[in-house]
């Protein structure tokens, strides 16, 4: 007997929804939100079960433990919904449309092995986003006092007694504040780096795609983190839409839905993704093309593939552009080959 659930998840507790292959509703239960007691349930219903949830900050946790107690579970993107609230009513919209596999646009959770570095990539984010607002708040305040601070040296504990001068006396406090903070979080960042490179160097992957022209060690354990497979992907163009144009899709293990989905022309791995995961990805390649582009050997094949659309009358920013897509395709190719890059023989796939 097939079944299908879907359960609308809280910080306390879950409304679960249960449909047959009919469409029809067999119950609704609320069940706290605790590792066991979704379990449980799970365990408890006969037959074979299909499980769908909305993205959350529950999603990935409930993947790693109630995967493996059905033979299809699938993570949604948050609908929009109008009216007032209704947990049983959200938590039956699920599981009907994961029936009638009319899910659009779902997302990928399986991460395996790379759970950590995943974790790590978040947290290293994060923290080099909390050290650039404060830099920005540095450099904002002596704007504002008609000050123009330029480049990294108004950083350097060295050089802040000059700049601290130049200010007036009602906003040195402030601003010893504001560095103050800067030197607070100057340790973790350097710390949240070593952390997610040693991480990283645990697995073969990063160090093959550090190879590839402007990844370094930092974006090559991002791409390992978000990407996790390459075999997700059939052709770099699948991987482009799924970096650059910040769609979202599909699944954990690949169930009856997802093959409905690839059935009807919605490539498997050419629809997966998050939004936050995906900018950051896009990060990871378009730095990776600024770094090739500050490079001072001008015969560096694709820094010499860059010049020759320009000379051809391409416009800077769609040949960097361009220049991003290649690296991305280069990047996919050479982890699928399992292969260092080599600029004579390396080609995208």
């Amino acid at each position: 007997m097939e079944k299908y659930i879907g359960l609308d998840v809280h910080a306390k507790s879950c409304t679960a929804a249960v449909i047959n292959a009919h469409g029809k509703r067999l119950g609704s239960h609320v069940i706290e939100t605790n590792g066991a007691a979704l379990v449980e349930f799970l365990k408890q219903q006969a037959g074979t079960i299909h499980l769908c949830i909305e993205e959350g900050t529950q999603s990935l946790w409930l993947v790693e433990i109630l995967s493996a107690h059905v033979a299809e579970m699938v993570v949604t993107k948050v609908s929009q919904s109008s009216g007032q609230k209704n947990d049983e009513r959200d938590a039956f919209a699920l599981a009907e449309r994961l029936r009638n596999g009319s899910l659009e646009t779902t997302v990928y959770k399986q991460v395996g092995r790379f759970g950590k570095l995943r974790q790590l990539v978040r947290a290293h984010a994060m923290i080099v986003e909390d050290s650039a607002r404060v830099q920005n708040r540095i450099k904002a305040l002596f704007r504002s006092r008609g000050i123009q601070v330029v480049g990294k040296n108004v950083y350097n504990a060295a050089n802040r007694p000059e700049h601290l001068r130049a200010l007036p006396a009602s906003a040195r406090p402030a601003a010893e504040l504001l560095f103050a903070q800067y030197d607070a979080i100057a340790p973790v960042r350097a710390r949240a780096q070593a952390e997610l490179v040693a991480e990283s160097h645990r697995h073969p992957e990063p160090r093959w795609l550090e190879s590839c022209p402007g990844i370094g060690e930092i974006r090559a354990a991002q791409v390992a983190a978000i990407v996790v497979t390459p075999e997700r992907f059939r052709t770099r163009q699948q991987f482009w839409s799924y970096w650059a144009r910040h769609r979202h899709a599909l699944v954990v293990g690949l169930g009856a839905n997802a093959a409905r989905q690839v059935a009807t022309g919605c490539g498997e791995a050419d629809a997966r993704s998050q939004s936050q995961p995906q900018s950051l990805l896009k990060n990871v390649f378009k730095g990776a093309a600024l770094t090739v582009l500050q490079t001072q050997n001008r015969e560096e094949p694709l820094r010499a593939s860059y010049e020759r659309m320009l000379a051809e009358g391409t416009k800077p920013n769609l040949a960097k552009v361009t220049l991003a897509r290649k690296l991305a395709a280069i990047t996919l190719a050479i982890w699928k080959k399992k292969e260092v890059y080599e600029p004579k023989t390396s080609k995208a796939s």
